[in-house]
């Protein structure tokens, strides 16, 4: 099963940001990987559990102390077995790596970096509360080529204030250029509690609007597709790309869904069709593992989820129809042992005929339409 590592601290909050992070001091970082290492120690099995991927999220897990880093993998490899071709993500933002660090992660075992570039276009980046430039990116993933990594992933934001068709082409022209192994293209979802959500319904209110409409967001779409496909990108899940054979293994175990495990606050799990999270916290966190003493990690866990049949076929479903190869009609059947038509056969036909999904041999999947529906298709095989 994979493993997650949650990083909650970061420099500053961006403005689009809903994530679990915030700034923290020093020692309140040193109670935290302390504590984390207390859950993953306490997280030990007399089965043998084979680990695949790791990775590394946050927050900015890239701004605080590789030693830490180096520590929490040392933990995992003394209570998991870290497969020796294990893809190990972490994630980082331009301007809080450095050569030594990147050398770290790599001593560390860390084999795949994930930048959170966003946008080419330094005013973009401001327009988010981005910390970094352009520039700053562009000399960070020039390091980490140079430290040796040779999966790097970019990540990318459309449809942000005041873009352009124009100024996303020139984005993700230039991170092509790059030639990075993975790239992540998502469209900016404004969640409300953020600072970006806020300011953004203010101005609606007084009749301005700066964020792309619906057309414009969809153009960005299928511009990007056409890019990437024709710089040998493989589209293999709705917001996501790599060259072939650099897919994030991490993430299509997720989709499967597999089962996985995460530490840290707010750190979701899947284990023996239980889903569950940890408790938001820190402090509460900290102070449970610190002191108690013997540890039950049921404490620390909140949402906790026994998945009936019915619930594993729907995430089968909408997760496995992000992938642009959808769903495999034979692995329905393999997991639930009843007939995928007897289920599912409405809706199917409904969507093949609205040519919203395609049938081609063992698979089902979205169209182009349907990527373009593909929150209202998915709701329709929840039960």
């Amino acid at each position: 099963m994979g493993i997650y590592i949650h990083i909650p601290f970061c420099a500053k909050k961006c403005f689009y940001c809903d994530f679990l992070s915030a700034p923290a001091d020093d020692e309140t970082i040193k109670s935290y990987v302390e504590a984390i290492i207390l859950e993953i120690k306490a997280s030990h099995t007399e089965t043998v559990v084979p680990v695949p991927t790791m990775f590394f999220g946050g927050g900015t897990p890239s701004i605080i102390d590789p030693t830490y880093i180096s520590q929490i993998m040392e933990a995992v490899r003394e209570q998991y077995e870290v497969e020796s071709e294990a893809e190990i993500t972490i994630e980082c933002n331009p301007g809080t790596v450095s050569l030594k660090k990147l050398l770290a992660y790599k001593s560390a075992g860390i084999n795949r970096i994930s930048f959170g570039l966003q946008s080419a276009d330094n005013i973009e980046l401001r327009s988010i509360g981005r910390i970094h430039t352009y520039e700053q990116f562009q000399d960070s993933y020039e390091m980490a080529r140079r430290a040796g990594f040779d999966n790097i992933n970019i990540d990318l934001i459309a449809a942000l204030p005041n873009q352009t068709t124009a100024s996303w082409e020139n984005t993700v022209r230039k991170v092509i250029d790059l030639e990075p192994e993975h790239i992540s293209a998502y469209s900016l979802i404004l969640e409300e509690g953020t600072k970006l959500y806020t300011v953004i319904e203010m101005e609606r209110k007084n009749g301005m609007d700066r964020i792309p409409c619906e057309d414009n967001e969809r153009e960005m779409y299928y511009l990007t597709n056409e890019m990437l496909g024709k710089a040998g990108y493989m589209h293999y899940e709705i917001s996501n790309y790599s060259k072939p054979g650099y897919e994030c293994r991490h993430n299509l175990s997720y989709w499967a869904p597999n089962h996985y495990i995460g530490f840290g606050i707010g750190a979701a799990s899947y284990v023996n069709d239980v889903r569950y999270k940890n408790i938001e916290d820190i402090n509460e966190y900290i102070k449970y593992l610190s002191q108690a003493e013997k540890i039950d990690l049921s404490k620390i866990q909140v949402e906790v989820n026994h998945l009936t049949i019915e619930n594993k076929m729907e995430e089968f479903m909408f997760l496995g129809l992000r992938r642009i190869d959808g769903i495999s009609i034979k692995d329905f059947y393999k997991r639930f042992g009843v007939r995928y038509d007897s289920i599912y056969g409405k809706q199917t036909k409904k969507f093949l005929e609205q040519e919203l999904l395609v049938h081609s041999d063992d698979r089902i999947y979205l169209s182009q339409r349907g990527i373009d529906v593909s929150n209202s298709v998915m709701c329709e095989f929840l039960f």
